[in-house]
């Protein structure tokens, strides 16, 4: 089913745009797809519509960007890159992330989640923010914003000073991307690693900024798959306790 969003008139203004909802039943996963600059939030259907695939039971909202691009008469924009530099990136961030999480926490109320039950999608400036507005949430909210993060061809403004807590980091990106350079996404693999953070990172050749099967295919196993180290660790010490009251 898809029905498009509107601002909850009840309380603190929700996400807006397509929403995706499972055949039948209450959904038990929300996915929030942000887009790249200059596009629209129904460009990533085709990864909601794989993901969706092997979570039927989930909802999916393809969100909107929160401004209209304004370097072309047509998509929409989260933050302008009119005169961006490595000095101002930061602050223009900074200046959207309390928006971005409190729209996030109004849109999975309505559906009743948890916010380990919440994954964020993002492509180039929409990656960029979901990597942002994670970091952040903590210290905003005393709590995390989502449970994962799959963060296509994108890249943090300032690498963080510790990693987010409870949110699980899956960086994707193309070796050959001439927009937002793979290097990123490898400083920021291996500095959430040193740091202690739940993080993958995907880096595959031949690949452009785009998200084409085989990434898609990587995020995929990425979710199914990786176990995050804090069920890891209490599945140790369980198995541990059960052990020794066994001698």
């Amino acid at each position: 089913m898809t029905t498009p969003t509107t601002p909850n008139a009840g309380g603190a203004p929700q996400l807006t745009g397509t929403l995706l909802l499972p055949e039948s039943g209450t959904p038990e996963l929300l996915f929030i797809y942000l887009h790249g600059v200059g596009a629209r939030g129904d460009d990533l259907e085709p990864l909601a519509q794989a993901i969706g695939h092997y979570y039927p039971q989930a909802a999916h909202l393809l969100a909107e960007g929160f401004e209209p691009f304004d370097q072309a008469p047509f998509g929409r924009q989260w933050f302008s890159l009119q005169d961006i530099t490595e000095t101002n990136r930061p602050e223009r961030i900074a200046a959207v992330v309390p928006r971005l999480i409190a729209e996030i926490e109004a849109t999975r109320a309505t559906f009743n989640l948890a916010p380990q039950r919440v994954c964020l999608v993002g492509f180039s400036q929409g990656a960029i923010l979901a990597l942002e507005a994670a970091q952040a949430a903590h210290g905003l909210l005393g709590h995390e914003l989502a449970g994962r993060v799959l963060a296509f061809s994108g890249r943090y403004a300032t690498l963080p000073e510790e990693p987010p807590t409870d949110t699980v980091i899956h960086l994707f990106h193309g070796m050959a991307d001439p927009v937002v350079p793979a290097r990123h996404s490898v400083d920021a693999g291996e500095h959430l690693v040193a740091l202690g953070g739940d993080v993958t990172a995907d880096v595959l050749p031949k690949i452009g900024h785009e998200i084409p099967e085989a990434l898609m295919r990587k995020a995929l196993e990425r979710l199914q798959t990786f176990i995050p180290r804090k069920v890891w660790e209490q599945a140790v010490r369980e198995a541990e306790a059960a052990e020794s009251r066994t001698h």
